[in-house]
């Protein structure tokens, strides 16, 4: 794949994204290496898979108002309005909950209105149907003429711009792992690798929905699944944006060891999932486990949930 120059010039992303293995005697009495890919050092307004994923759907909009879809605190719905600001084409943000129209902006929000992106609430009922022909007519019907973009940034384009990642952990890695919310990094990830490479995806939140997403994701991307790649599931605590006492203090005291700043949201879930396979015998001695962190730790605080992971 051939990134598109304009966005490249003017987005300016750093990549190939660092990779450095750390010291964990947790990964290391079991024979296995664990490396860090600093995908989040990609952009300071486009992280990580964010960029990835939305360098090609940029391209195809050709400058025309892009709309989209998420949560109130969505990553993807900041980087879009990012990218929107800094290309100078218009965006419009769909929302999840008509309630937030009602209440100030949160600072998620906040920051995707100050960069230009018009927000439009939906109720949570309707937001669920948000792909089906009749509430993206109505959308149509009120914006004319603009490029959609489904939530999370995933549809093929957005996997085959998360290719990239994998040909960059070519040769780097036995397994390569992305913490998931709706497949498209990992979709991207896989069909990148090389022979021998596997990818492994953990879900952040429930619902099994995520192994046919990336399926469907592969064959409109590149026409048929890898095969390299499998899910696992067991870490969720509770769901999105949920966490357990013991899910922050893992988070915590691998700040503390690494030094790296844990995104609690996804990246806490994926390394708590990474070690507890490791100290299972999971990975096989000599194995090198790289882990993509794909954001920065400015998400708000999960809220707690005393649900099993």
């Amino acid at each position: 794949m051939n990134r598109p120059p304009r966005l490249d010039a003017l987005l300016k992303p750093d990549v190939p994204s660092l990779l450095h293995e750390v010291q964990d005697e947790r990964f290391a009495r079991r024979g296995v290496r664990l490396l860090l890919k600093r995908d989040d050092l990609i952009h300071p307004d486009l992280p990580g898979n964010k960029w990835r994923k939305l360098v090609l759907n940029l391209e195809a909009a050709a400058g025309r108002t892009v709309l989209t879809f998420g949560g109130a605190y969505s990553n993807h719905l900041r980087a879009t309005a990012a990218a929107g600001r800094l290309l100078g084409f218009p965006t419009i943000g769909v929302v999840r909950g008509d309630e937030l129209a009602r209440r100030p902006l949160n600072p998620s929000l906040a920051r995707c209105a100050a960069d230009g992106m018009r927000l439009h609430f939906l109720d949570r009922t309707t937001y669920r149907a948000k792909a089906s022909p009749e509430v993206l007519e109505g959308l149509l019907s009120l914006y004319g003429d603009v490029e959609v973009i489904p939530e999370g940034g995933s549809n093929a384009l957005a996997a085959q711009g998360c290719t990239a990642l994998g040909r960059e952990l070519g040769g780097e890695s036995d397994v390569a792992a992305v913490a998931c919310g709706t497949g498209g990094t990992l979709a991207g990830l896989a069909g990148g690798l090389a022979p021998g490479q596997r990818a492994l995806g953990v879900p952040v939140l429930r619902g099994g929905f995520l192994g046919p997403a990336v399926e469907r994701l592969q064959h409109e991307a590149f026409g048929a699944p890898s095969g390299n790649w499998s899910l696992e599931e067991r870490f969720t605590f509770g769901g999105y944006a949920r966490s357990t006492p013991e899910l922050e203090a893992f988070a915590t005291d691998f700040e503390d060891r690494h030094g790296l700043p844990v995104e609690r949201v996804y990246v806490a879930k994926l390394l708590f999932a990474l070690t507890a396979l490791a100290e299972e015998g999971a990975f096989e001695p000599g194995a090198r486990v790289a882990a993509v962190i794909t954001g920065t730790p400015d998400a708000p605080p999960p809220q707690e949930s005393s649900a099993s992971r």
